[in-house]
């Protein structure tokens, strides 16, 4: 129940009616088992990985869950692997699609038997009840869907307080804190808010949410939408400068947030600060953001793990080093965390006859004591509770953009912590 958290990531990834209109056809080389040698302690441990790698959102939009996961199994592998097993990663795009993720879930679960799913990140997780009513545990997915909130064996990478019996949240409505809105109010003195969305179901639905959540944390909320096909951010950088917005959030994808930052600065419109999501908390920002440099300056980014920019952290260090010289992303250091979840909870059999068991995997996941992944994340827990509650104690991430250092969190995500109402939404 973090910030409207399944909310966000559809709004970000969902537009133009993308689920609807994702194609049935998996895309060649949907399937791909990562090569592994059998040790002689035993037959690998096989680990099923579905990410909507071609998906109509385009590029490496999901890859970096799976990226993270692969590059954490390896290191494993090449430290001996779990008590002497290897793992044996098998992947599966599903190219974006309901009918392709369905496809994944038979081809993963019914024909290669994979104990277990991890980093799952899936534009239409279609299959969710497949993988539930199996029994497999999916550890550490992308709420991208409220699968996470609605199904049994299902832990997302946020946790989940929701009694997750078959229906998302508690009667379909999920809850989420205003945490995010707290922290700008608190440490910028932010008191006009605008809002900028599309003219896009999913996009002003977002936008209403966190409109919702600024007027509930004293923002005077400043609402601006443009078409989708032909947005016009020039008027809404003139409305901005006329309005004096503080702070400005928005329900648009990384090319929108890149022509409204344009807009702004060619308006001379400064602000305290631009928020964006954690999809778009990656290295890419010189390249998105290379025609704003104002903008740029403004950029932050929330989330609910350690800034993958943190090099003074260990855990951090050593994500970094097994991750090479590739671009880096926050979504990837979570794909990580995820791996490192499911491989602690497998440790925690050792000993037990036939080694790890799903139902021992999963005893460790909901135990009471909330996992952090070395501190890579806030504390994640599984708490089923029959009401949802009206307000939580919560955590938040922050990372500031600065050009030459890359993200630089602003303050300890353990410590920037706030009691936050819990606002609800059908999802």
């Amino acid at each position: 129940m973090r910030r409207f958290r399944a909310a966000e990531c559809l709004a970000a990834l969902l537009l133009a009616g993308l689920v609807a209109g994702c194609g049935s056809r998996l895309p060649e080389r949907a399937f791909e088992t990562r090569p592994t040698a059998h040790p002689s302690g035993g037959e690998p441990l096989r680990v099923g990985i579905i990410t909507s790698a071609t998906s109509p959102v385009g590029g490496d939009t999901f890859t970096g869950p799976r990226d993270g996961a692969r590059a954490y199994f390896d290191a494993l592998n090449a430290r001996g692997g779990l008590d002497g097993r290897r793992i044996e990663v098998v992947t599966c795009d599903d190219g974006g699609s309901g009918i392709g993720n369905n496809a994944c879930v038979h081809k993963l679960v019914d024909e290669r038997k994979v104990f277990a799913l991890v980093a799952t990140t899936a534009l239409d997780y279609a299959g969710a009840p497949l993988v539930a009513k199996a029994g497999v545990p999916d550890i550490g997915g992308q709420p991208l869907t409220p699968a996470y909130d609605t199904y049994p064996h299902l832990y997302g990478i946020y946790g989940s307080s929701a009694p997750r019996t078959g229906t998302p949240g508690w009667d379909g409505v999920l809850y989420g804190g205003t945490e995010v809105y707290r922290w700008f109010r608190t440490h910028l003195g932010a008191r006009t808010a605008a809002v900028v969305s599309y003219n896009q179901a999913a996009s002003a639905a977002y936008a209403r949410l966190v409109a919702e959540g600024l007027r509930t944390e004293g923002y005077r909320v400043v609402e601006e939408q443009v078409d989708f096909v032909l947005p016009n951010f020039r008027a809404v950088a003139a409305d901005l400068r006329a309005q004096h917005a503080d702070v400005v959030f928005d329900a648009m994808d990384t090319h929108g947030n890149a022509q409204l930052c344009e807009a702004m600065e060619a308006s001379g419109v400064r602000v305290a600060a631009k928020v964006t999501n954690v999809q778009n908390w990656s290295a890419s920002v010189p390249r998105d953001y290379a025609k704003s440099p104002g903008c740029r300056a403004a950029l932050y980014v929330t989330g609910a793990g350690r800034n993958y920019d943190d090099r003074d952290f260990p855990a951090v260090r050593e994500f970094r080093a097994a991750m090479g010289n590739r671009p880096l992303s926050q979504w990837q250091l979570e794909g990580w965390a995820a791996a490192m979840w499911f491989t602690d909870a497998a440790k925690s059999c050792a000993g037990r006859p036939g080694g790890p068991t799903r139902a021992c995997v999963e005893e460790f996941v909901n135990r009471a004591e909330p996992y952090t992944a070395r501190g890579l994340l806030l504390p994640v827990r599984f708490e089923h509770l029959a009401e949802p509650p009206k307000a939580r104690h919560t955590c938040l991430s922050v990372a500031r953009w600065q050009d030459g250092r890359g993200w630089v969190a602003q303050g300890d995500m353990n410590k920037n912590c706030a009691t936050v109402p819990q606002l609800g939404y059908r999802p």
